[in-house]
């Protein structure tokens, strides 16, 4: 899947463009009305978002909602494919994590 996107001028469906800005983890991510959240993600050069059970990076693998790579949570609601979910102007993305207790780079359960 490609990040890239079709320039307005070129695009023969003759899309305008409208500009949205995300925040990822607290970072704004600009993007354009139409594009999934991965497509955003991919856009602006993130390849990989979450991290598996081993610790590996995962971001998109099938593109289209078959798989659980790119699961994300958005507005506080976990588990969203980010491949199959449109972004809105103002979307709170958070990165999510499956990486198991002890994995490199695991981050330590809190509480009791």
């Amino acid at each position: 899947m490609s990040g890239r996107l079709v320039p307005a001028g070129s695009d023969p469906v003759r899309r305008t463009e409208r500009p949205l800005t995300v925040t990822v983890d607290g970072q704004a991510v600009p993007g354009v009305a139409g594009q999934t959240i991965a497509g955003v993600l991919l856009a602006a050069g993130r390849r990989s978002w979450r991290a598996g059970p081993s610790g590996a990076p995962r971001g998109v693998f099938c593109g289209i909602g078959v798989c659980f790579d790119c699961l994300v949570t958005v507005n506080g609601e976990r588990d969203v494919r980010a491949c199959g979910r449109r972004a809105c102007d103002g979307d709170a993305v958070v990165t999510q994590s499956r990486q198991a207790p002890g994995a490199p780079g695991a981050r330590k359960k809190e509480g009791p």
